[in-house]
C-alpha cells in the first residue's frame, strides 16, 4: 500500500507502528511530537519510565527508542515517502533522540521492499517459550548480519563452546539481579498483573513464559520469585542459537543505532518465521557486560543478547494507543 498524501489516518498508523516496537521491561519510554509545517516526527524520551537501577545509564532506554525509530521508518516506506532520519539533532535538548521527516515519494521498489518488515511490524512478539533446535541457516544467518551491518552495528553469531560462555555470564547476572533488592523491586512493578489490566505497559504474566529445567538458559524472571506455581519449568533447546549485537562505540547515538538495528534484525527475522529473544541481564552490570564482547577480536561495545529459533509465538504486549502519544501536537483529519 502507498499513498502521496499523510493524512490524519496514515499519521496515526504510522506512530502504532513505532509503539510496536520492543522495549526494557516493555516500558515504552518515549513521545512524540509533529511539526505540521514540515509533517516531521520528532521522537523524545519519556525519563519517567526509565528505568533507575536496572537501567541507570539509560543505554537501554536508547536502544528502544532506536528500535522505536526503524518502525517508524519502515512505516513511512510501506505508505510510498521516503523518511530522512536525524539522531540526536539538537544538542541543546537531548531528550530529542531523533527526527524523522517523510520526503518526496521514494522508490516504489523500496516501498515493496519494506512491506515484509512493514507487516512483520505487527507479528513481532519476544518468544521466552522453548524452541524446537532446528536450525537457523548460514545464509539467513547471513543476512541478518547484513541487516544490523545496514544500521552500523555488527551481529556475531556465537559457536556453541562461546555460546556456552555468553550464558554462564547471562546467569550470573540474572543471580545477581535476584539477590538485589533494588532491582528485583523495579522489575516486579514491571510486570503487568491480571489484577490492572488497564495498564497499557509492562509485561503481562502470560509472555513470561517458563523457567529452563535444565538450567542452561537463564530466562529472565521479572519477578525475582521463582515458585514453580508462578514460573513453572520446561526443557529449552539444547544448543541456543545467540548472537551479539555489538557497535564499534559506545556513545549514545551507537546506542540509537544498535535498537535500529535490532529492530531490522528482527523484523527480518519474523518475516522468515524465526521466533526471537533477548538476554539482556549481563548488559545491565558493567563488568559482565565489558566481557560479552565476541570472540576472536573482542572489539567493539556488546549491546545485547539475541537469542533466534523455531517455536511458539510469544504472547502480545499491551502497548499505548496512538492518539495520547501525540498529545497536543495530534493531527486533526
Amino acid at each position: 500500500m502507498t499513498s502521496t498524501f499523510l493524512d490524519a489516518a496514515i499519521l496515526e498508523t504510522c506512530v502504532s507502528a513505532a509503539v510496536a516496537a520492543p522495549s526494557i521491561h516493555n516500558t515504552q519510554p518515549w513521545r512524540f511530537r509533529l511539526d505540521p509545517a514540515t509533517v516531521t516526527f520528532q521522537v523524545f524520551a519519556a525519563p519517567e519510565r526509565g528505568l533507575r537501577h536496572t537501567d541507570p545509564t539509560g543505554r537501554a532506554l536508547y536502544l528502544s527508542a532506536g528500535a522505536c525509530v526503524f518502525n517508524l521508518r519502515v512505516a513511512l516506506t510501506h505508505f510510498g515517502w521516503a523518511p530522512v532520519t536525524r539522531l540526536l539533532p539538537c544538542p541543546e535538548n537531548p531528550g530529542l533522540f531523533a527526527t524523522v521527516r517523510p520526503t518526496e515519494p521514494g522508490d516504489p521498489h523500496q516501498g515493496r521492499r519494506s512491506l515484509d518488515l512493514y507487516a512483520a511490524i505487527w507479528r513481532r512478539h519476544s518468544s521466552r517459550f522453548p524452541f524446537c533446535g532446528m536450525p537457523v541457516l548460514p545464509d539467513l544467518r547471513a543476512e541478518l548480519g547484513a541487516a544490523a551491518r545496514a544500521e552500523g552495528a555488527r551481529l556475531t553469531f556465537a559457536e556453541a563452546t562461546e555460546a556456552d560462555r555468553l550464558l554462564r555470564l547471562t546467569a550470573e547476572a540474572e543471580q545477581r539481579n535476584r539477590l538485589d533488592a533494588d532491582r528485583a523491586t523495579e522489575g516486579r512493578r514491571w510486570v503487568n498483573h491480571e489484577l490492572d489490566p488497564a495498564r497499557d505497559v509492562g509485561v503481562p504474566r502470560k509472555a513470561l513464559g517458563p523457567q529452563d529445567a535444565r538450567e542452561h538458559l537463564p530466562v529472565r524472571d521479572f519477578t525475582a520469585q521463582r515458585h514453580p506455581e508462578r514460573l513453572i519449568a520446561q526443557p529449552f533447546e539444547k544448543d541456543p542459537v545467540i548472537a551479539v549485537l555489538a557497535t564499534e562505540h559506545d556513545r549514545r547515538a551507537d546506542w540509537l543505532r544498535a535498537g535500529q538495528a535490532l529492530q531490522h534484525v528482527w523484523l527480518l527475522a519474523t518475516a522468515h518465521g524465526l521466533r526471537v529473544s533477548l538476554l539482556h541481564q549481563a548488559l545491565e552490570w558493567p563488568d559482565l557486560r565489558e566481557s560479552l564482547s565476541p570472540v576472536p577480536d573482542r572489539t567493539g561495545h556488546a549491546q545485547l543478547l539475541m537469542r533466534f529459533g523455531h517455536g511458539p509465538q510469544g504472547a502480545v504486549t499491551p502497548r499505548s494507543a496512538p492518539g495520547p502519544v501525540f498529545g497536543e501536537e495530534r493531527p486533526k483529519g
